[in-house]
């Protein structure tokens, strides 16, 4: 004799299944991509990195870059957080890695060396 599941059970595991669905759209919503700006994010980052090490740039200028990178990275953050980034929010993302890209090259040619750097 076979048992059949409560109409409770098919339920629960429906809207299991339905949440399981909508959060695997949400999280992989086309509209909330941004994959031109995280590299280019991932670049601006290496940059400063290999411009710490050669000691082209200052721990003070370092760490202004990265505060201006980690700002970059909170608003892309709030632009994601409703499912999709609007094309007033990309550029406004486009705007400030072109100022943040600027202050990099600007830092590493300043003449300014961080002392003791190899």
């Amino acid at each position: 004799m076979k048992t059949r599941p409560s109409l409770a059970a098919l339920l629960c595991g429906t809207a299991l299944i339905a949440l399981t669905g909508l959060a695997q759209a949400q999280a992989s919503a086309p509209g909330a991509a941004t994959p031109g700006i995280d590299k280019r994010q991932a670049r601006q980052e290496q940059r400063i990195d290999q411009g710490t090490a050669s000691g082209s740039l200052t721990q003070h200028e370092t760490n202004k870059l990265e505060r201006q990178q980690a700002h970059i990275d909170h608003v892309e953050d709030k632009a994601k957080a409703d499912g999709s980034v609007t094309k007033k929010e990309r550029a406004h993302l486009h705007n400030m890695q072109d100022r943040a890209s600027a202050r990099i090259h600007k830092n590493k040619h300043d003449r300014q060396h961080r002392p003791n750097a190899q």
